[in-house]
This record gives structure tokens, C-alpha cells and sequence, in this order.
């Protein structure tokens, strides 16, 4: 049997490179990798299928899978995984000054579907105690104006939120008519050191490692997408996609952890990165698979469902076929 041709569309990440470079194979696939920035992927597969194998948000994706209607399946690879506290930003001299004043203020969000912010709120809640319904909240984009929500939501009456057309996030911080934003993308005026726009946590880190620590959640951005027409004639496709991103992770791992060669153009870019990380984390600290992040799925999926971006309460078995469930390993 030869071997069938797949697309991958994905961000270009040292953890999956191998599988472009054709260092490693994926059996029995002809694997092409095309690299796009996240969003453009995900628009571009979920609306217009451009491509059969695709990374696509935790976010967009189980809002689809909960509507019954999603024209793909998941498999258990998380090329994204990113701690949110530093992605809490507010006006210097405005009411906010810990996270229990984040009660009663009115908090912008570019989408209320957004992954980053599904965990955002779900700290607020859970962790911060502060009610979802106490907040007005605001959708726009962080930085220009008009962004629309890509996910189709299930919102409850009680949750207060309006669209904003004609200003960015940002600009409604600076004029008084926000108090906050949960955002992946920083406000430019941040990034430019303007002292009126300062993070919750500038101690972001202490606040993430203590987070994981008491919760075991270490946040999933991103999985990855097969077609469910390739899925439903090629089932295998899954197992040896899951097989091949493991190998490349594997090798990018060991990349990293060889101080031979500078393996980034930053000093001191990786001597206490993995020992760092398996202190946390443990000795599979970036692990693919269900069991090592049930916490962490079952914990978003929660969330989801209370905020409105699921349409009905989703088990982890809901998100992934019985082909990836167990995943086989030499």
C-alpha cells in the first residue's frame, strides 16, 4: 500500500520541525507541513478545511465538538501550552490592585471563546473566588477595533456582555472605560514600556508555578485536528500522527537539553530550563496523551461549560476517538 499524502498545518514550533524536515516520518503518511500563525490556521481549516491535519484552539474546538457538528476529530497532542496570569493587564492608577478587586470591574476579552481566556476566567472564578456574572464584560480586539467571536456561544442571562465595534481594548483602558483586559496578545502600549498599562502580576511566574502546584492544571492552548472524511477512511492516520509528533518532541527535547552548541541566539537560554521544568512538572514535563492531563482537561472543560463556550457538558472520551485513547508505546 503506498503511502497517502496529508497536509499539516501548524505554527512553526522546534517540537514539531522534525516532522517537517522529514526527520521523522509519520508511517504510512507523505507529510506536508505548511507554517501559518495560529489564528490564520484555524480560520482557515475550521471554515474552509483548506488542509486534512490542522493545530486548532481547545477553545474553538470543543465548542464545535459540544454542538455535535464538528467535521473533525482530536487527537491527544498539545503543541501549546501556556500559563495565563501574565496575560492580565490594567490601568496602572485605576481600581484593580489584586485579583479580588477584579470583582464588580469591567474586564475586556478580544473573544469570549478564546482558550486564554477560558482559563483566565476560570481562575477568577475558582481560584480568585470572583463571580463570573459579577463583572460587565466587553469583547473587542486588544489592540484594533471590529474583532468578531469565531465561536458560536451558549450564554446565560446573567452574564453581561457587549460588543464593542469602533474602539480597541486597549484604547478604552486608556480612556477610562475599562478597568481590565485578559489577553494573549499584549497591548502595544505595554509592549512599548507605556507606564499606564501594567500587568496584575508582575511576578507572574511565582503566581503560575504556585497555581500548578495547588491545582495541577498546566493550561492546554492547542491540539491538533484531522479531517473526520481522512479519519473515517484512514482511522490509523491518528495513532501514526500521535507516534511521529512524540518522536519530534523527543528529539527537540534533546536539542535542548544538549549544552554543546547554543541551540538560541540567547545566553543561558536553556542550562536550567529542563531541570527547572522537571522540578515542577516532573520528568515528562510536556507530555502528550489523556491520563498525564486529565487534570488539566477535565479542569477546561469545566470551565467551558460554565462560561457558555460548550453547549453541553463534554467528557475528555467526548473530544477524542477510542482509536487515541491508549495510546500505544514501544
Amino acid at each position: 500500500m503506498s503511502d497517502i499524502d496529508l497536509t499539516l498545518a501548524i505554527n512553526h514550533y522546534d517540537h514539531v520541525q522534525d516532522m517537517a524536515t522529514g526527520a521523522v516520518k509519520a508511517e504510512g503518511i507523505n507529510l506536508t507541513v505548511i507554517n501559518h500563525g495560529p489564528e490564520e490556521i484555524f480560520h482557515r481549516f475550521l471554515f474552509s478545511q483548506e488542509w486534512e491535519v490542522s493545530e486548532i484552539s481547545m477553545g474553538m474546538s470543543t465548542s464545535w465538538i459540544s454542538r455535535g457538528d464538528a467535521p473533525f476529530i482530536l487527537i491527544p497532542v498539545f503543541p501549546s501550552r501556556v500559563f495565563r496570569h501574565s496575560s492580565i493587564y490594567i490601568v496602572a492608577d485605576g481600581p484593580i490592585k489584586n485579583s479580588s478587586d477584579l470583582e464588580g470591574k469591567r474586564i475586556g476579552i478580544p473573544e469570549w471563546g478564546q482558550t486564554a481566556g477560558i482559563y483566565t476566567r476560570g481562575w477568577m472564578v475558582h481560584t480568585a473566588g470572583v463571580p463570573l456574572e459579577s463583572v460587565k464584560w466587553f469583547q473587542s480586539g486588544i489592540n484594533d477595533p471590529g474583532r468578531q467571536e469565531a465561536a458560536k456561544l451558549n450564554l446565560g442571562d446573567e452574564i453581561d456582555l457587549t460588543v464593542i465595534t469602533d474602539r480597541s481594548l486597549t484604547q478604552m483602558m486608556l480612556e477610562g472605560d475599562l478597568d481590565a483586559a485578559f489577553s494573549a496578545r499584549p497591548p502595544n502600549e505595554f509592549l512599548a514600556g507605556d507606564p499606564r498599562v501594567i500587568q496584575l502580576f508582575p511576578n507572574y511566574r511565582e503566581e503560575e508555578e504556585d497555581y500548578f502546584n495547588k491545582t495541577g492544571i498546566f493550561p492546554i492552548m492547542h491540539t491538533i485536528a484531522i479531517r473526520r472524511d481522512i479519519f473515517e477512511k484512514h482511522s490509523w492516520v491518528a495513532q501514526n500522527l500521535m507516534t511521529a509528533f512524540e518522536d519530534a518532541k523527543s528529539r527537540s527535547l534533546n536539542r535542548i537539553s544538549n549544552f554543546t552548541v547554543s541551540q538560541l541566539p540567547i545566553a543561558w537560554a536553556y542550562y536550567d530550563a529542563p531541570e527547572m521544568n522537571q522540578k515542577l512538572f516532573g520528568e515528562n514535563f510536556w507530555p502528550y496523551g489523556i491520563e498525564p492531563n486529565r487534570k488539566t482537561l477535565e479542569a477546561f472543560l469545566q470551565f467551558g461549560f460554565e462560561q457558555g463556550t460548550l453547549h453541553k457538558q463534554l467528557r475528555i472520551e467526548d473530544l477524542f476517538p477510542q482509536e487515541v485513547l491508549h495510546h500505544f508505546k514501544f
